[in-house]
């Protein structure tokens, strides 16, 4: 075999290892965005960040997570409105939303038991006396 040959075999062997990995890479499921709207909340950010000072303005841990009885804690005054985010990073089908409506006071208790074990970040966005405040904490279940 002389040098001619040699090189054309290299080069269409690579060539088909390329194109096997772009096959493969195209018929791969499970490749998820964070979020569905990646670009609006991406827009959102500088808000996002606004409300996370004001949270941390509040001198109080409005989340708090007990892993022994999987309970979710959240310390809102009456008249409190927002929702609180589940979110799983690896999979998006077990996200879970939850609209909250504080008609007492005192803590609010949100219970767990029948979420997947695994990792979870917790985002809670509330309204409080008039200023929106925005929070987060990553869990494991």
């Amino acid at each position: 075999m002389n040098w001619g040959t040699g090189i054309v075999l290299t080069i269409i062997a690579f060539v088909v290892l390329i194109m096997t990995m772009v096959v493969i890479s195209v018929r791969m499921d499970g490749i998820e965005l964070v979020t569905e709207n990646y670009y609006e909340e991406e827009i959102k950010y500088q808000d996002r960040i606004d409300e996370s000072n004001s949270a941390l303005g509040l001198d109080r841990e409005v989340i708090s997570y007990d892993a022994q009885s999987k309970v979710i804690a959240l310390d809102l005054p009456n008249g409190t409105t927002g929702t609180l985010q589940l979110f799983r990073p690896s999979d998006s089908s077990l996200d879970q939303e939850i609209q909250l409506d504080v008609t007492h006071s005192g803590i609010t208790q949100i219970p767990l038991k029948e979420l997947k074990s695994g990792y979870w970040k917790v985002q809670l966005n509330w309204s409080e006396n008039g200023v929106d405040h925005y929070q987060e904490k990553k869990i494991t279940i």
